[in-house]
């Protein structure tokens, strides 16, 4: 069980800031202004960076996982699905 909520809890500090900055991405289409566009994209960067450094505070000041390998394998898991998704979906 401890191991399944690490799991969880690597894979939502991983999703959410992700989550974050496509929400944040989709406001700025259809723009024409491209100095708009990438201020706000910029800015999405920002707040999913700062979104992931409170999640891993959070996460490991009111509820450390116990199994810390397996709480970064699900976070790396996540942030490698982006790049790996593509690869994966070929075929």
């Amino acid at each position: 069980m401890e191991t399944t909520l690490s799991t969880l809890k690597g894979g939502v500090v991983g999703w959410l800031p992700s989550a974050y900055f496509i929400w944040r991405w989709r406001l700025t289409r259809g723009g024409s202004q491209a100095q708009r566009i990438v201020t706000n994209l910029y800015q999405a960067e920002a707040g999913k960076l700062g979104l992931t450094v409170a999640l891993f505070a959070l996460v490991f000041a009111a509820v450390p996982p116990s199994n810390l390998a397996f709480f970064f394998s699900a976070y790396l898991a996540v942030l490698l699905m982006h790049w790996l998704a593509p690869w994966l979906m070929r075929g």
